[in-house]
């Protein structure tokens, strides 16, 4: 119960803010008109898959999850530093409870958002003759949990080691390299090199493939990704509740 508490005031502080709306669902649903009329116009001989409505809907729904790491930075760094968390610690809420309160109303969030941004592209699919299979759709929602998960920890970690000031700055950089080395909006693949080993090390390059796999239909394929995917978010989220456990022993004393 004190989780559920907490994740409720967690989720209305976040949701009070306008801005959640802008980024987590215009920009993206901006995004993807935006990538969509630029493939409509670019000529067949171009061969920019990658701006394909199969293609671009997983890379933007991605996209979209970068910014649920800044809301979570955001709102743990504001606890901190108005002394919030300090005056919970006197109450009988354990480490568990505060972690479990800012996990569950993000991630909600985070699935809601990849919902409407799938809806976005079946709208922007029939207006442009693309095919996106609906179960396919589905799969790739399911598969972009791990996802969200793994920029939720960036963002409560970087909220809980960071002050308010630098903590978004550092998740701007995030979010930045997430997008340029995740393939989100050029074909890493196909350039190859030391990019492409670079982008492999990294995660946000296998949290774009999962899904982009799943929405294509290549399954077989999926499994090395989506691994990688789930042990970075597991890691990131140990370290980001260990972090917040010092930070509160800390504050204690």
């Amino acid at each position: 119960m004190r989780s559920i508490v907490f994740a409720k005031r967690t989720g209305k502080e976040i949701l009070r803010d306008p801005l959640t709306f802008v980024f987590s669902l215009g920009f993206p649903i901006l995004m993807l008109i935006i990538m969509t009329v630029i493939d409509r116009s670019l000529p067949p001989e171009a061969g920019m898959e990658i701006f394909h409505l199969p293609y671009l809907a997983p890379g933007i729904t991605i996209f979209g999850l970068t910014f649920i790491m800044l809301f979570t930075c955001l709102q743990v760094s504001k606890d901190r530093s108005t002394a919030f968390l300090i005056r919970l610690y006197a109450s009988p809420m354990k480490p568990g409870d505060f972690v479990a309160g800012y996990t569950l109303p993000l991630l909600g969030i985070a699935l809601l958002q990849t919902i409407i941004t799938f809806a976005a592209a079946f709208i922007t699919a029939a207006i442009t003759g693309d095919t996106l299979h609906l179960g396919n759709v589905v799969l790739g929602i399911i598969l972009s949990i791990p996802a969200a998960l793994l920029f939720l920890s960036f963002g409560m970690l970087f909220g809980t080691i960071l002050n308010e000031k630098a903590a978004p700055g550092i998740c701007s950089i995030l979010i930045t390299a997430a997008s340029m080395l995740g393939g989100i909006w050029m074909d890493v693949d196909a350039l190859g090199g030391t990019l492409l080993d670079i982008c492999k090390i990294l995660p946000f390059y296998h949290c774009v493939k999962t899904v982009r796999l799943a929405v294509l239909g290549n399954f077989s394929q999926i499994g090395a990704p989506l691994a990688v995917t789930c042990i970075y978010a597991v890691v990131i989220y140990l370290l980001a509740v260990l972090a917040l456990r010092c930070r509160m022993q800390q504050d204690v004393k």
